[in-house]
This record gives structure tokens, sequence and C-alpha cells, in this order.
């Protein structure tokens, strides 16, 4: 059966993100924050504060309102649905806690190459994660054609470094070693995630999202080698596979964002794996972003996060400095990774501010 987009969403009223998405001129430079739904909004602990996180991803009414949150203090060209890139290994079987202080926690990680069948081989997107959908239908409603809404899913690579090291790590020693020991199963396993992020993906579009991020979070902890073989091959896949699966099903085409944390030295192939944008952490120049992914794509990014703990008129100067690097068209402005719980709202709405007041005014003259 063809999945149907709700239809009777309002009218959007501004698609400055999209524009720039897609390589159309826009006259001042969007911008969105990845975690703008965060805990650095004192509203958001309120609200999160009665539930266990996850059972917070899986009441669309919360993750509506945590969404919406953002966008009721600052003027965001973008919304992205609040939710997490774990529910993914949830849909496959796995259970993951939230344990506060620590952060996501697999109460039973993949330790040998046997627990993959442990894992679900057919994943019924609807069935599993419908919840994600239907936050994403209510939240697209809700915003009333303000801004665009991004729906977004967790890469293979990283979805499976974490169902092996069981949560975060700083070496990812565990999850390279199944890459080195068993090159095999470590395809098989991010094959089974990316057919299902592909119809997570799609399934998010068919709900109401108008664009979709890819997080490939950690690529830095790959070499370049490693990324070729495990990372880039699943990356392309979901991009192709998810475009023709909405052409298949006479759903809009909507413009893709491949994130890959720390992965300057695949920048190339990135701007080749078939997304519209590719985003950008911290640690490279614009120019130099620039100048490796070309002409025919928008790029996303990347002041420091850690800037926003500057004065407000410093994030000025370095906003400017930013969009004059970047240019202000083909772009969008974000940070190069999320904001951090102990940042300041007053200087999150300073740095959207100064990306609209700096490109508007650079655009002019």
């Amino acid at each position: 059966a063809l999945i149907r987009s709700p239809k009777g969403f309002p009218k959007l009223k501004n698609d400055t993100f999209l524009r720039a998405a897609r390589g159309e001129e826009t006259e001042h430079t969007p911008v969105w924050c990845m975690r703008q739904a965060g805990r650095y909004l004192p509203e958001f602990r309120e609200t999160r504060a009665a539930q266990d996180f996850f059972a917070t991803c899986r009441s669309p009414k919360l993750c509506c309102e945590l969404t919406l949150q953002p966008l009721r203090r600052f003027p965001l060209d973008a919304a992205i649905i609040f939710s997490d890139i774990l529910v993914v290994p949830q849909a496959l079987g796995m259970e993951v806690v939230m344990v506060p202080g620590k952060g996501p926690t697999f109460t039973e990680p993949l330790k040998e190459v046997e627990d993959l069948l442990k894992l679900r081989q057919k994943v019924d997107v609807t069935a599993e994660l419908g919840y994600v959908f239907q936050a994403i239908t209510l939240t697209r409603h809700s915003l009333e054609g303000r801004v665009p809404l991004i729906g977004f899913s967790g890469a293979p690579w990283t979805l499976m470094s974490y169902m092996i090291e069981g949560g975060g790590s700083t070496t990812m020693a565990k999850a390279k070693s199944w890459l080195y020991r068993h090159p095999d199963a470590s395809h098989q396993l991010l094959r089974l995630l990316a057919n299902v992020v592909t119809d997570y993906l799609v399934g998010q579009v068919a709900a109401g999202a108008q664009a979709l991020q890819l997080f490939e979070s950690h690529a830095g902890h790959l070499g370049p080698e490693q990324f070729q073989d495990f990372a880039l091959p699943y990356i392309r896949d979901i991009a192709q596979a998810v475009k023709s699966k909405l052409k298949e099903e006479a759903l809009p085409l909507v413009p893709m964002i491949i994130f890959a944390k720390d992965a300057h030295y695949a920048l190339r192939d990135l701007a080749h794996a078939g997304y519209e944008v590719v985003g950008l952490d911290w640690t490279i120049r614009p120019q130099e972003a620039r100048a490796q992914t070309g002409k025919d794509v928008t790029l996303q990014g990347n002041l420091d996060p850690c800037a926003l703990y500057a004065p407000k008129e410093k994030i000025g100067e370095l906003v400017k400095k930013m969009l004059e690097g970047f240019g202000t068209q083909r772009y969008i402005a974000n940070l190069g990774h999320g904001l951090y719980p102990d940042m300041n709202p007053e200087h999150v709405g300073a740095f959207v501010e100064a990306v609209h007041t700096h490109s508007r005014h650079i655009n002019k003259h």
C-alpha cells in the first residue's frame, strides 16, 4: 500500500531554508541550530522533568511541544523534530535506557557476531516507529506553516557503534574492532541498518517532514579507508534509495542533508553522495570547505558551539566572519555541532539575529 501524506497541511510562509537547500537565491541566510530543542531552554527542562527520556520520544504531544519551544523564542528558519537517533536500534529490538549523568545506555550491547541473530531482520517502521511519524504530522500542523520541519536519522556506522559500545565512547574501540575482525558481519549489520533507516526516512516524509538530515556523528573515529568501506557506501545508498522510494510513492522529493562530523577527509566524496546539503563541523575553514565541495551543493554550519559562550558582540563578529567565508548564498547557517545544556538562550538569540542581520546587509551591498 502506498503511504500517502496527510493532506491539508498549512501553507508554508517562510521557505528560505528550503530554497537555500535547493541552491536557490535567498534574501537572508537561513539559520537553525542542532539541538535547538534542548536542555539550554528552561521550558524544555520543565516539560521533560516528569518523564523518562524515551517515554518523551514516544509521546507525539510532548515531541511537538519540545520542537516548537525554540521557535517561540527565536526567529529560526527551520524546526527539527524532537527525537533521538537511538530509536532505530530500539526498532531492531534492542533495549536502550537513558541513565542520568551517563547518557544513553544499551542493556545488552552486541558482543559477538551471533548477537546479530537477536535483531529483527524485517522491521515494519510504522509499527515500531509510528510514534515519530505521528509527532511529525502533529508538529507540521502545529507549526502553522511558520517554517519547514526537518526529520532525521542516525547513519548506519554511528548507530552500529552505539549498538556495540553500549553507549558513548572516546575510542569506539569495540565497534572498530568489529570492522577489522568481522568485516562481513559488520557489512551485514550496516546493510540491515541502512534498509531500516531508508524506510524510516521515507515514512517521515510521508508524515510531513519537509527535509531530512542524516547524522554520521561518529565519522571522526574512522580513518579515510574505513570510512570508504564502512560508512560512505551506506550514506550513498540511503540517499539513492530514499529518493527512488519517494518517487515510487508519489511523495515530495525533499532536500537531504548529510552531516558527518570530523570527516573533512571525505568532504569531496560527501559532496557527490546524493545529498543537496553537506553539514560541516567547526574544525574546517569555510573557504576550504567550499573549495572541496564545489558549486553544486549547499553547505550548512559551522560555528563552534562554544562561541556562544562569548559576549553577544563577539558572537556577531564571528557570525559576520563566517558569512564572509561561506558567502550568503547556497548556505545555511548553523553550529558545527549541537547546543550544550549550559548555554544562555539569549546568546542563541544573538546568533540567530546576527545571521539574519549580517546576511541581509551583505546581500544588499
